[in-house]
């Protein structure tokens, strides 16, 4: 990689400077963003102040322009979850949003945008490293000579657009490298141990794809280029390191991904449990095509895992993605169903085991990962064997039965390299070093949280039986609150957070938005007031059953309980025949499958939501 290391961040008067912290290293341009013209360049060494407020920051991650400012975005602190031999992977654990104008004007709107953005920050887990593209797979990164943005796998590289402008100048003056570090939105983790008397590291990669991200009910199934919602590449990394001075280091890449059911599917919130599951009448024959070509082209073969329910709500979704394989009719697309919720019903969570002989069967080996030699100085001495097909596991959100088959499948790929690696001489299996299981699990653990927090916005669930390998009362009780959490979020709050996805990665860009606002609300104000008067009448309902006048049974008691009573089932009826008017939902980029009716018998221009045509409800029979 190309990326200097830590910075030098400085204000003056002339606007935001910055340079390489590098006292190594010879520093001779310093980056330059004009507060008066908002011009970015590179200057001379003699314009960085030599005193005055001097901040060391770990990396500019970019940026970005709203309605009426411009900010820059950067990295202030990180900490080290890892190394992958001499190369360290770090998470950003604090940053800054720092406006190009110090006194800029800041309206309503403008304050919104940078809400979103903070929001988005707080949440987001990103990761980087000075000297290793963490965009790219291990296999990738080892056909690639010259490392740098340039080469960082745009589907995985998050700040991308925060990067724009740094990538302009960088096309015309090389120098501008320096300053574009590359980040990853997912997990990271890598751990020295030992086993079997064998110094080794375990590590784990999550990168998520900047292409239709979002949330679990606003961003579903695929796009018209192929996208397809929640997709992420997950690597398991394996470095044996010798015992004998100066031995090489064998180094194990095992690539699996996951992402939504590759079809035109949604499901509508309404604020009833179960949202409302509906299916775009396109065929979606031309996008799963481009889909798979991609994946095709990236990974090999493809192993589909699908891991819906064959009955019930799931059932449609099931069958579109069936009919959508047969219709490619691709020999290099494997499909395998497994019911999931059925072979492990009543926990039994270890018959998920099961799939393995399902995927051996279709042709998939423990042995197709990426494999080389190291030398002790990290070069690469020989490249034993690339990995030619990829296992793409989905379930309804691709998160909680997902993690779990990845996990299993992570732990036989591990026994295997093992047994490569002459660390297991015996036939024995590596479950049996206690720590090491427990170091495996918490990491698959930590990973599945981590992609389910992106997603859902809360911790995954069924992840004690990927910490400890059993499911547990308490566990389920866990999911209990954890699914009560989804319910509340995905429902009342996934609109502002799907807003904040589209404001960092480039999906809206306020300065380019219409006069209006799209922060004010539309929606007739009965249907705004109606939440305020639920609430009340809950309120004076438990006060009359509380705090009596009196004693409960007095008339005048009787009469405010009976009111509020009654006010409450109105108003619940009001909610649950309109649900979808109270749902939150997403302001600045349409979802596609709801449509926006501005009323025509008001001068107030009040909209109200309706599904969109384009989406029907399911039918046993529909054909993708």
């Amino acid at each position: 990689m190309t990326a200097a290391g830590p910075l030098l961040y400085a204000r003056t008067s002339e606007g935001l400077l910055f340079k390489s912290a590098s006292v190594i290293e010879k520093v001779d341009s310093v980056l330059s963003y004009s507060s008066h013209d908002q011009n970015l360049k590179l200057v001379g060494l003699e314009e960085f102040p030599v005193e005055g407020k001097i901040t060391k920051i770990a990396a500019l991650l970019g940026f970005i322009r709203l309605k009426l400012n411009r900010y820059a975005i950067l990295a202030n602190k990180v900490e080290e979850v890892g190394r992958l031999e001499d190369d360290i992977l770090y998470k950003v654990v604090e940053h800054s949003i720092v406006p190009l104008v110090e006194s800029g004007r800041v309206d309503s709107d403008e304050s919104e945008y940078l809400k979103l953005l903070e929001f988005q920050l707080n949440t987001s887990t990103l990761f980087f490293s000075y000297t290793y593209d963490m965009t790219n797979s291990m296999q990738r990164n080892e056909k690639i000579e010259n490392p740098s943005w340039r080469t960082a796998d745009k589907r995985f590289f998050w700040n991308h657009f925060l990067t724009e402008e740094l990538q302009t100048l960088a096309s015309e003056d090389k120098r501008v490298d320096q300053f574009i570090q590359p980040v990853i939105y997912g997990y990271a983790k890598a751990t020295i141990t030992v086993f079997n008397y064998f110094p080794i590291t375990l590590g784990l990669i999550t990168r998520r794809s900047i292409y239709r991200a979002g949330t679990r009910y606003f961003r579903r199934g695929i796009d018209e280029n192929g996208n397809v919602s929640n997709f992420n590449e997950t690597e398991q990394i394996l470095i044996v390191q010798p015992t004998a001075c100066n031995a090489p280091f064998e180094v194990f890449s095992f690539l699996q991904t996951r992402g939504s059911v590759p079809v035109y599917w949604a499901e509508i919130n309404n604020l009833k449990y179960k949202p409302d599951l509906r299916l775009g009448d396109n065929g979606s024959y031309e996008s799963t095509k481009l889909h798979f070509k991609e994946q095709e082209e990236l990974y090999g073969d493809n192993y589909l895992v699908n891991l819906v329910n064959q009955k019930g709500h799931e059932l449609p979704v099931k069958q579109s993605y069936e009919n959508a394989v047969d219709a490619l009719n691709d020999p290099k697309l494997h499909y395998i169903y497994f019911d999931f919720h059925h072979e492990c019903s009543k926990m039994r969570w270890h018959r998920v085991k099961l799939l393995i002989d399902e995927l051996a069967k279709e042709g998939l080996t423990n042995t197709d990962v990426f494999h080389k030699i190291d030398k002790a100085t990290g070069a690469t001495s020989q490249v034993k064997n690339e990995q030619h097909s990829v296992v793409r596991t989905n379930c309804m959100d691709c998160l909680d039965r997902t993690n779990v088959v990845q996990s299993v499948l992570a732990n036989w790929v591990l026994q295997e390299a093992f047994v490569q690696s002459d660390v297991i001489l015996d036939g024995s299996s590596w479950e049996t070093d206690k720590s090491l299981l427990k170091l495996f699990q918490n990491m698959w653990a930590d990973n599945a949280d981590a992609v389910s927090v992106a997603y859902s916005g809360t911790g995954a669930l069924k992840t004690d039986f990927t910490r400890t390998g059993q499911r547990t009362k308490l566990g389920a009780w866990n999911d209990f609150v954890n699914s009560v959490s989804r319910y509340y979020q995905n429902n009342l709050t996934d609109g502002s957070r799907q807003d904040s996805y589209d404001l960092i990665l480039g999906g809206f860009k306020p300065y380019k938005s219409s006069i209006q606002s799209p922060f004010h609300d539309n929606r007739p104000l009965y249907i705004q007031f109606i939440p305020t008067v639920l609430i009340a009448a809950l309120t004076v309902l438990f006060a009359t059953i509380l705090f009596p006048k009196v004693h409960f049974t007095s008339s005048k008691n009787l009469t405010f309980f009976l009111s509020s009573l009654l006010t409450l089932v109105a108003t619940g009826l009001l909610l649950s025949k309109n649900g979808l008017q109270f749902v939150n939902w997403p302001r600045l980029v349409t979802v596609g499958f709801l449509n926006t009716k501005s009323s025509d018998k008001t001068q107030t221009n009040d909209s109200t939501y309706s599904i969109s045509s384009k989406y029907s409800k399911p039918h046993s029979n529909k054909k993708d």
